[in-house]
């Protein structure tokens, strides 16, 4: 006896090739009877270049999709930048609906235009306790004064030559506490 999601449209994690997510989920798309869930995360990140614009998937290698699989298995396998279906031996559980309406909604609601596409932004608070992670100062540890989030800038208070010292620095040149991810 197979499954009931076996024949009625479910959705299912899909694995893509590596960094070929948005590839995979486009491809998919033009499939018909397929539905596709591709979230992604819009974040700035300092490099080498300067502060860039970086784009990566919430889940890397995954994306959830949609489909009867008794009828659409195949075609799904086969598609441009799918490398399979995630089992569990013989079986191909399906991702719980529920699951995935909320977290689409609450992607919905982070995102900006209402898409996959969810832009995040450090979160630092006064008080926070950082490390300056390059530059001239780079290894020395220090307190949040002040933030000025529209110049990304901010005052830090450093021990320096045994006196406290206010210096500005570059928001994207610190490392950031790791606060808890919040629940969905």
């Amino acid at each position: 006896m197979t499954p009931s999601h076996y024949h009625l449209p479910s959705w299912f994690c899909v694995r893509t090739q590596t960094k070929r997510e948005h590839i995979a989920a486009e491809h998919l798309r033009e499939v018909e009877g397929v539905e596709v869930f591709c979230p992604r995360l819009r974040y700035r990140k300092a490099t080498r270049r300067g502060k860039i614009w970086w784009v990566e998937p919430l889940f890397p290698g995954y994306i959830l999709a949609k489909f009867n699989l008794s009828e659409m298995e195949r075609a799904v396998t086969f598609c441009h930048g799918i490398r399979g279906l995630v089992r569990f031996g013989a079986e191909i559980p399906a991702v719980p609906d529920s699951f995935v309406e909320t977290l689409r909604q609450e992607v919905r609601n982070r995102s900006e235009q209402g898409d996959e596409l969810v832009s995040i932004a450090p979160v630092i608070e006064i008080g926070d306790e950082v490390e300056i992670a390059h530059g001239p100062l780079q290894g020395m540890r220090g307190t949040i004064l002040s933030v000025a989030t529209a110049t990304e800038r901010v005052k830090i208070l450093l021990e320096f030559l045994g006196q406290p010292q206010a210096v500005n620095v570059d928001l994207f040149s610190l490392l950031l506490p790791r606060r808890p991810v919040p629940q969905i």
